[in-house]
C-alpha cells in the first residue's frame, strides 16, 4: 500500500528530516579521539630544525636631531639612495650664523692686539726703554750730558738699577703678549665650538645607503634627541633569527645554512656572520645573524625560514617530537599540557619546528624530553585540571 506523503502532518515531516540529518552526520563525522597521556619521543627526523627569521639591512642607523630648530631641507624620501657624506636633512641656522660673525670680529680684534703686543715686546728686547734718559728727570742739559752724569749719579745714590728696570720692562711686555695670545686662542675656540653647532644642524649620510623611513617633514620644529630619519645600507642583506640555546652549539662562524625567503620555493645558502655571546634570559635563545648572497632578491622586513642543524644522531639528546594533536594554538604561541609531579595539568609554551610525514612535530624549545604530555587534550582544559583516569 503506497503512503501518501501529502497526508503526513507537518510536525511528523520535520521530525523525520531531523532524524535523517542526524544519521547522515553520524556516518560522515568520526568520533573524536579521547585524550591520552604520552611521553615525549626522541627521534632522528632529519639534520635540521626550521626556525623563523627576519631579513634586516647590513647596517641601519637612526639620525637624531642634535640642535633645536626648524627643518628647512629634506633631500629625499623613502627608497632614495645617497652616497656617503651626502646632505640628507638640514635645520635653520640663521641665529648661529649671526653669532659666528660676532665671533669673527672678536678674532680680528684679538689678532690686532696680539700683533701690537709682539711689536712692543720686540721693541723692548732690542731697544730697552730703561736706557732712554727721557724716562728719568734730567739736569736741563743736552741728552749727551744726561747720559754721562744722570745715570751714574742715580746709581751712586741708589736711586735706580738700570738692569733690574730693563728686566722688569721685558717681563711686562712678554706678559702682555701672552695675554693677547690667550685672548686670540679663546676667540678661535669659540669659533670652533660654534662651527660644531652649525654642523649639527645638518645630517649627512654616514655611509652609502637609502632612506628607509622619514620621521619629519619640512617646516617641523624639532628638539635635541628627536628622531629625524632612518638610514640603512641595503646593498647587503642579513637574516636575523633567535636560535634555542641547545641548537646554537651546532653553528659556527662562516658556516653555510639553508634559508628560504617568503614567497620562494628554493633554499638559499646564507653564511653565519655573527653569533651573540649572551642568551636572552626570558626566551632562552641566542641571536644569530646570517649574510645573504649579494644577488638575492629580497628586502628588509621579509620573513625567512632558517634550517638550523640539529644534534648528531649519536647524541643522547636527539630531536624531541610530539604528535600534532598534542599541540594547541592559543593566540600566537603554540602550547602543550603536561602532567606535573602532582598529577595536575600544566600549560607549557613551546617552539615548534618542521612537521614530519607521520604527523609528528619537532619541538625546538620548551621541553626537556622527560615530561608526560596530554595528547588530544579535552575541550576547556586549563592548568590544574586532573584526569579522572589514564587512557
Amino acid at each position: 500500500m503506497a503512503v501518501n506523503r501529502a497526508n503526513i502532518p507537518l510536525q511528523k515531516k520535520t521530525g523525520l528530516v531531523q532524524i535523517l540529518a542526524a544519521l547522515c552526520l553520524a556516518t560522515m563525522m568520526p568520533v573524536a579521539n579521547a585524550w591520552r597521556i604520552i611521553d615525549v619521543e626522541t627521534q632522528n627526523v632529519g639534520n635540521s630544525s626550521v626556525l623563523g627569521g627576519t631579513v634586516i639591512p647590513y647596517k641601519e642607523v637612526v639620525l637624531n636631531a642634535q640642535m633645536p630648530g626648524r627643518v628647512i631641507t629634506i633631500s629625499g624620501s623613502e627608497g632614495d639612495s645617497f652616497s656617503k657624506n651626502a646632505l640628507l636633512l638640514s635645520l635653520d641656522d640663521d641665529d648661529l650664523q649671526a653669532k659666528r660673525q660676532a665671533i669673527l670680529s672678536r678674532i680680528y680684534s684679538a689678532d690686532s692686539a696680539l700683533r701690537n703686543a709682539r711689536a712692543q715686546y720686540n721693541r723692548e728686547l732690542w731697544s730697552p726703554q730703561s736706557k732712554d734718559v727721557t724716562r728719568m728727570p734730567g739736569m736741563g742739559v743736552p741728552g749727551m750730558f744726561d747720559n754721562m752724569f744722570t745715570k751714574n749719579f742715580a746709581s751712586m745714590f741708589d736711586s735706580g738699577e738700570p738692569e733690574l728696570i730693563r728686566r722688569s720692562d721685558l717681563i711686562q711686555r712678554g706678559t702682555g703678549m701672552n695675554q693677547a695670545y690667550a685672548g686670540y686662542l679663546e676667540a678661535q675656540a669659540g669659533l670652533a665650538e660654534l662651527d660644531a653647532k652649525i654642523r649639527d644642524t645638518k645630517s649627512l649620510a654616514p655611509f652609502d645607503g637609502v632612506i628607509t623611513d622619514k620621521l619629519v617633514e619640512v617646516g617641523d620644529t624639532v628638539q635635541p634627541g628627536q628622531p629625524l630619519l632612518k638610514f640603512a645600507h641595503i646593498k647587503y642583506l642579513r637574516v636575523e633569527v633567535d636560535v634555542p640555546v641547545r641548537l646554537v652549539r651546532n653553528l659556527k662562524l662562516k658556516q653555510m645554512v639553508p634559508v628560504r625567503l617568503d614567497g620562494s620555493n628554493e633554499d638559499t645558502m646564507a653564511r653565519v656572520s655573527r653569533i651573540y655571546p649572551v642568551a636572552d634570559s626570558s626566551r632562552h635563545t641566542v641571536k644569530v645573524k646570517l649574510d645573504l648572497p649579494t644577488d638575492i632578491v629580497a628586502g628588509p622586513g621579509m620573513y625567512a625560514r632558517v634550517k638550523i642543524p640539529t644534534a648528531p644522531p649519536d647524541e643522547t639528546s636527539g630531536t624531541l617530537v610530539l604528535p600534532e594533536t598534542a599541540i594547541l594554538q592559543r593566540g600566537s604561541l603554540p602550547s602543550v599540557f603536561i602532567l606535573n609531579s602532582d598529577g595536575a595539568a600544566e600549560m607549557r609554551i613551546v617552539r615548534t619546528g618542521t612537521r614530519t610525514d607521520k604527523g609528528m612535530v619537532v619541538i625546538s624549545s620548551g621541553l626537556s624530553g622527560k615530561e608526560r604530555i596530554i595528547d588530544n587534550p579535552p575541550p576547556g582544559i586549563v592548568s590544574g585540571w586532573r584526569p579522572k583516569k589514564s587512557k
